[in-house]
């Protein structure tokens, strides 16, 4: 969540004093610019590895917590909820084996979080979106219970005027609200971090922004969320609308996500940057400054800039300017935020290795794009391959249309090669991590496209919690073999390790497509519903989606049978006949609270509300697969 105080302050006096401090600190900034004090020469790259906390369900594990108390501190800290940890990498010099020395880190991280995890019996997972989230997992009550996130939550809460809006559509829609920040923990990602110097920063900033389209397409690895088929890398959409602040307007005015791309390209200097960003979007929270930064450049000491820094991190550029301090200089980074966690920590490395080679490379070849190319080119082609992958066709020089594969492959991975040699790194693990970019876009399975795959060998098979559950699980294990995803097998089934976690809350099985039906509706439009769809039951609901009643097929044969031949000619409102005061449950409510809910109450199914909202169902038919799962995993052979 970047550089966050610990206990802010909303007050609006301290919001104004706060933005005083912003504005000090930017001054300040510029005039080390202008001055010398940032270094230059220096090449370092960096990453923030995101993780997930899973149990031996392969669900969400609520342990960051008790995991970070036994690692000890930096450089692993938390996140958002309570199954996300993050570890904040050491910077290392851009030369030699570099490269070898980032994926030994990454893997040297998650060894320690798995080693402290594995005391809870709980597991690591890298993962863009884990496939086995679900709507229930994120409540406040799974937030990570600090006070700079619930101060977070309300200020953005409050900044929205209301609850949470998501629509994404891909092969599937998913359409839903919510009343927290919480959607945002629903992602993970490997930040990539490139130090550089004050006059190269615009050409290399904005080569920045026009790669990094073409080094996602060959990076998506979330095309899933709550079980649908969205976007080749489905972050990209759910982490700019589950912190957008906005709201409809009554005309056509222009309005900014703090999630976002950008608007234009970068002149002169990274200032231009932080000043776009103080001229849309509102300070969301204060904190204590400590230091007046022109007082410590009189006396010669380097300023942290808290102000702006804290300002920044509540700023979600895909790629974001950072201000830092490294043995004592003070010194520029972009940093690259759009890359996911995983597949492998060596798809991650690779990943890097072909975002700072193109940064480098590119810019070198092709000068500074903003002289080439139209700003909203680049910003399209980044949503574009983020909706499809390596499946898209961008638009380039000229304003040519090309095959973002055929890019990569001719021309880019070659200038990301020239782009790490020239920097110093050893020409041999250049070659050895670009090699599994090179392999991964001719083999076309990136981490998106081997989910699907995946789900697409195990259609038909167990239900729909059960193949995310094998999908998740699979890819912990091929994960541990550290090979890179174009290698990886499909998931099957059976990789879950049994059926019964698969069952264990009625989420995970039931019924969301949904044949409702208003009560003011005609009982012979049920009828048709229930012949046409096969179903015996037909929940009632209102405007609002809240439920009302039930038909049920009984209801309707006592119906006809009370009826006349005339009668049955006319038309019948639902109301009529319908059930009333159903009896419900919830998306966490038990498998066992529902079974015994059914047998003692005499129903044959169970509407399933959230919030008072209809958001599925469950019939008594659903349990005898599930029976039957379970009898196969504890009396196999009988």
């Amino acid at each position: 969540m970047g550089k966050l105080i610990e206990h802010p302050d909303l007050r609006p006096a301290a919001l104004r004093a706060f933005t005083s401090s912003i504005l000090t600190d930017l001054r300040a900034l510029e005039e080390m610019l202008q001055n010398g004090w940032i270094e230059e020469g220096v090449r370092r790259i960096g990453a923030e590895q995101e993780m997930f906390l899973i149990g031996k369900d392969w669900r969400p594990a609520l342990l960051a917590m008790e995991v970070l108390g036994r690692l000890g501190g930096p450089p692993f800290t938390t996140e958002l909820a309570l199954f996300n940890l993050e570890a904040n990498l050491d910077p290392i010099p851009l030369r030699g084996h570099c490269l070898v020395e980032l994926h030994q880190a990454l893997n040297r991280a998650i060894t320690e979080v798995a080693e402290a995890a594995a005391m809870d019996g709980a597991r690591v997972l890298l993962a863009g979106n884990l496939p086995t989230l679900t709507k229930s997992d994120l409540t406040l009550e799974q937030i990570t219970p600090i006070p700079r996130y619930y101060t977070l939550n309300e200020a953005l809460t409050r900044m929205r005027g209301g609850e949470y809006h998501l629509q994404i559509e891909g092969a599937d829609e998913l359409i839903l609200q919510h009343d927290s920040l919480m959607l945002e923990a629903c992602n993970a990602s490997c930040q990539v971090h490139l130090q550089v110097g004050v006059e190269e920063f615009p050409r290399l900033y904005n080569t920045a922004q026009l790669m990094i389209a073409p080094v996602l397409a060959a990076s998506v690895n979330s095309p899933l969320l709550f079980g649908r088929r969205l976007w080749a890398e489905t972050r990209i959409a759910l982490f700019q609308q589950s912190l957008d602040t906005r709201s409809g307007t009554p005309y056509l005015r222009d309005l900014s996500t703090r999630v976002r791309f950008g608007n234009r390209w970068v002149k002169d200097s990274v200032t231009e940057l932080f000043e776009e960003d103080l001229s849309q979007f509102k300070v969301l929270m204060a904190g204590p400054v400590e230091q007046d930064p022109f007082e410590e450049l009189e006396a010669g000491r380097v300023p942290s800039l808290d102000a702006l820094q804290l300002y920044n991190s509540t700023i979600y550029r895909w790629n974001r300017p950072c201000y830092g301090i490294s043995e004592g200089r003070p010194h520029l980074r972009i940093e690259c935020r759009a890359l996911p966690a995983g597949p492998s920590t060596i798809d991650e490395t690779a990943n890097a290795a072909f975002w700072i080679g193109l940064v480098l490379g590119a810019s070198e070849k092709f000068g500074d794009p903003s002289e080439r190319m139209d700003f909203r080119d680049a910003r399209s082609n980044f949503l574009a391959v983020a909706r499809s992958g390596l499946a898209t066709g961008v638009r380039w020089f000229d304003d040519d249309i090309v095959d973002v594969r055929g890019l990569i492959l001719g021309t880019l991975l070659p200038l990301a090669r020239d782009g790490l040699t020239d920097a110093g790194v050893d020409p041999g693990d250049a070659d050895q991590f670009l090699g599994v970019v090179e392999r991964r876009v001719k083999s076309g399975q990136t981490g998106s496209e081997w989910a699907h795959r995946s789900l697409a060998a195990m259609r038909g098979k167990g239900t729909r919690s059960g193949r995310l559950a094998a999908l998740t699980a699979a890819m912990f294990h091929r994960q541990k073999e550290g090979i890179p995803v174009n290698e990886w097998e499909p998931a099957n089934i059976s990789e879950a390790g049994g059926a019964i976690q698969n069952y264990l809350r009625v989420e995970q099985y039931m019924h969301t497509h949904l044949m409702t039906v208003n009560e003011d509706e005609s009982v012979d439009l049920v009828a048709f519903v229930m012949d046409r769809e096969r179903i015996r039951h037909v929940p009632v609901e209102d405007a609002e989606h809240r439920l009302v009643g039930v038909v049920s097929y009984r209801s309707i044969l006592r119906y006809i049978g009370g009826q006349s031949e005339l009668s049955l000619a006319g038309s019948t409102p639902v109301k009529e006949i319908m059930g009333r005061d159903p009896v419900t449950v919830t998306p966490a409510t038990s498998t066992l609270e529902a079974i015994r809910l059914m047998r003692d109450r005499g129903v044959a199914c169970l509407p399933v509300l959230d919030e008072g909202k209809l958001v599925g169902i469950v019939t008594d038919r659903d349990f005898m697969p599930i029976a039957y799962d379970l009898l196969q995993e504890f009396l196999p052979g009988e």
